[in-house]
């Protein structure tokens, strides 16, 4: 079997402001770590989902990670944006 991408690819999950922003809840982004794979992302969303990045909190598989932290295939990277409500 033939690998389509170069570097491991990530399962990108988006909730909230993130989700909207790329009209979608999830993908495929390659990528050797979590900032590679967030570059990847912003190059595909585009500057609305930048916006949303700049504030939220990355999860790799259910941990929070810092930008350089390494993505192995099949990682779930989970972009967090903050959530205001309440009273």
């Amino acid at each position: 079997m033939t690998r389509r991408y170069a570097s491991p690819v990530a399962v990108l999950r988006l909730f909230a402001a993130a989700r909207e922003a790329a009209g979608t809840n999830s993908a495929e982004v390659g990528g050797s770590t979590v900032a590679d794979v967030l570059d990847a992302a912003v190059d595909r969303f585009g500057d609305g989902f930048a916006a949303v990045l700049a504030t939220s909190k990355v999860w790799v598989n259910g941990e929070e990670v810092p930008r350089d932290h390494p993505v192995s295939d099949n990682d779930e990277v989970a972009v967090l944006p903050p959530v205001s409500g309440g009273t």
